[in-house]
Order: structure tokens, then C-alpha cells, then sequence
């Protein structure tokens, strides 16, 4: 039986649609919007075709935001932790996270070149939602990026501070929609169509029930790496490449975002974000030197973790480390679900050039699988 959660608001087959069943316990929207107060916006921007003219196109890109709170809180921070698997990349915010432990403001994902718009853009929003509260204080925001430059004009600096804007007011705590939308609209996976995708899982402890979700924006791996559900297929593909009309280099990268509403302290949120590795490494990721896979991971538990104008001491609470392995599954099995959302629940695309990059094959993908779609 398919789940209620096997499509995305736009009717795009996810990969529980197909019946690739990754273990574990969805959440009810099996997003990372499952994290209560956890919202997700996107400015998508596709625009034009042919041959590539810098400053005008053809675009495929865009932003991405994760807001780890609700719209009007989002200056309470939330304990952060986070991993690079391999360094070939960016994730503004990554020293204070080291240093601190936490993070606050949205978090925004887009492509390389606009990486550094991301994170002013954010800083100005915040300036203006809050109007006063950074008059005598600072703000390190999260941005983080992949490369798109294989579809999208990515030297013509298409994101501007406004899409950064709107990504961000237009998060909602519904479900998510995935593929080609956001700063992943431009990527590619395994030769494949792929870019933002997301998953859940509810862990019991301690007789409760949390939530844990993880959000991807993946755009790495070699074909014959592709492995799902344990079985490595990606030689199978045969009549499913990519087309190029300019070089290929291989460029890659994956961000994922792990939240949860379990209450961990920083050293075991850096931990949690590690295990997005084993995610990626199910899916026959192996962080090639070219690839920039680095994982955050929040909990927005714990709400009181800044000190006032007065000293005293605080109070959290935490999962023990002895006891931490759910979590630990929990978010390796989301990140590989996300990933493999990303790629089902998308299309072919042509991006500059006649840069042409296929969706994977359903039929082909269960057939491959002995499963009946």
C-alpha cells in the first residue's frame, strides 16, 4: 500500500511512491518539516535556453531557506553541530558553530557563486524583521552551497538579495516540495536530475515519542557509484547520459540539514551531522576529492541556551551518549531517503548550452529492483 506521503504537493512520485522503502518510521509528512516549528521555502528560478551568454542565461537555480523556528523566533538560537565529510565546499557559519555550539536566522542553501548573497541577503532580512536588535550586535548566518554550472548560468549572479527574501517568507511547516525547485533546481546526481529532497523518522525514547528529519540538496556521485537499497546499479543505466556541449568536471557536492526536536547537546549534534555520511555512502556516495559534503544538524529543543544582561547559570536537557544510536539511524536512513526523493520526484533537464541531464528512469529503476510500479 502507498503511503499518504509518497507524493509531493505537486504530484511528483516520491521514492515510497515506486515502493523504494528505505527502514525506519516516517514521520507523518516524512519531511523534515515534522519537526515541529522546523518551515522550508524556496525561490526557484528557470529562464531561457541555448547558448550560454553570461548575465543572461540560460537559468536554472535559485534558494533554498530552512528556518529552524518559527517566522517571528527566529533570533532564539538552537544548539548546532556540524561535519565536513569533504571540504570541497562552503557552509558560512561553520567557525561560530565550532566555537559556540549554536546557530540562529534562517539557513539557506543556493549555488556556489551565490553563496556569499545567501548569507548577506539573510543578514539584511534579519535587520529588518528585527528592527533594533542588531544595532549593537552581529549575526554569522548559515549558508551553504552546490554546483550548477553544468545547467545554469552560474558566472551571471541571477540570485539576488530579494529571491533570497521571498525564499525565506515563503517557508512553510507543510509538506515540502522536492526535485528541481530551490537551490537544488540546477543539480545533478549520479548523472541524474536531481537537487532538494527530504525525509523523516520518529524515534521513541524514554516513552516519547521525537522527531528527526534531514533536508538534501544533493548534487554528487559518479554513475557507476549509484547503489540503492543496497545494490549497486548504476552500470545498468546504459541509455540514460547526460549530454554536454561544454566540459563536465565533475563537480559535485551534498548539503543535508538534520533537525530534530530531541533535545542534544552541540558535541552531539556535530556527532548526529556525521552520520548524514553513512546516508550518502549507502547511496554510493564516496566524497571524491571534487565534492563538497558537509552536514548541520540542530535541535530545537532547549530554548534557553543565551545568557541575559544578569549572570546565572541555565539548565538543558539531553539525550545520554549511551543512548544516542536511534538518533544516529534515524538520521542515516533520512539522509538516504532524501536523496533518493530528490532524484524520483524530478524531470529531464537542458540547461546552457544544450547541457541535457535525464531524470531516472521509474520503470527502469523498478525493474531493476523487482518492484511493481
Amino acid at each position: 500500500m502507498i503511503s499518504a506521503h509518497a507524493r509531493t504537493p505537486a504530484e511528483k512520485p516520491r521514492a515510497r511512491a515506486l515502493g523504494l522503502s528505505v527502514e525506519g518510521t516516517p514521520g507523518p509528512l516524512n519531511a523534515i518539516t515534522d519537526v515541529p516549528g522546523v518551515a522550508v521555502g524556496y525561490t526557484t528560478l528557470i529562464e531561457g535556453q541555448g547558448p550560454l551568454v553570461p548575465g543572461h542565461g540560460p537559468v536554472r537555480t535559485g534558494v533554498t531557506a530552512i528556518l529552524p523556528r518559527s517566522l517571528d523566533d527566529l533570533q532564539t538560537p538552537v544548539f548546532a553541530g556540524y561535519h565536513s565529510f569533504n571540504g570541497n565546499g562552503e557552509l558560512t557559519g561553520a567557525h561560530y558553530i565550532a566555537e559556540a555550539g549554536k546557530i540562529s536566522l534562517p539557513v539557506t542553501i543556493t549555488n556556489t557563486n551565490s553563496c556569499g548573497v545567501a548569507r548577506d541577503a539573510t543578514i539584511r532580512w534579519a535587520t529588518q524583521a528585527f528592527a533594533g536588535a542588531f544595532d549593537e550586535d552581529f549575526a554569522l548566518p548559515v549558508a551553504a552551497e552546490t554546483y550548477d554550472g553544468f545547467l545554469n548560468d552560474i558566472n551571471g549572479f541571477h540570485v539576488t538579495a530579494e529571491h533570497v527574501f521571498a525564499a525565506i517568507e515563503s517557508a512553510t511547516s507543510g509538506p515540502v516540495e522536492e526535485g528541481s525547485v530551490g537551490g537544488g533546481t540546477g543539480m545533478k546526481c549520479f548523472g541524474f536530475k536531481a537537487g532538494s529532497g527530504t525525509a523523516s523518522r520518529i524515534v521513541p525514547f524514554a516513552g516519547q515519542d521525537y522527531m528527526l528529519g534531514a533536508f538534501v540538496q544533493a548534487n554528487f556521485g559518479a554513475r557507476e557509484d549509484l547503489t540503492v537499497l543496497g545494490r549497486r546499479i548504476g552500470a545498468a543505466f546504459d541509455g540514460w547520459q547526460m549530454r554536454r556541449r561544454t566540459p563536465d568536471r565533475s563537480l559535485s557536492s551534498i548539503i543535508a540539514v538534520i533537525a530534530t526536536d530531541a533535545p542534544f547537546l552541540p558535541h552531539q549534534l556535530r556527532r548526529l551531522a556525521q552520520r548524514a555520511t553513512v546516508g550518502v555512502a549507502r547511496m554510493g556516495g564516496i566524497g571524491r576529492h571534487g565534492s563538497g559534503d558537509i552536514f548541520l544538524a540542530f535541535s530545537t529543543a532547549n530554548r534557553e541556551i543565551s545568557g541575559g544582561t544578569a549572570p546565572g547559570l541555565l539548565q538543558s536537557d539531553w539525550v545520554p551518549d549511551e543512548h544516542i544510536d536511534g538518533f544516529f539511524e534515524a538520521a542515516a536512513q533520512s539522509v538516504e531517503e532524501a536523496i533518493l526523493n530528490s532524484m524520483v520526484a524530478n524531470a529531464d533537464m537542458e540547461g546552457r548550452d544544450g547541457n541535457f541531464v535525464p531524470a531516472i528512469p521509474h520503470d527502469r529503476l523498478a525493474e531493476l529492483l523487482g518492484l511493481n510500479v
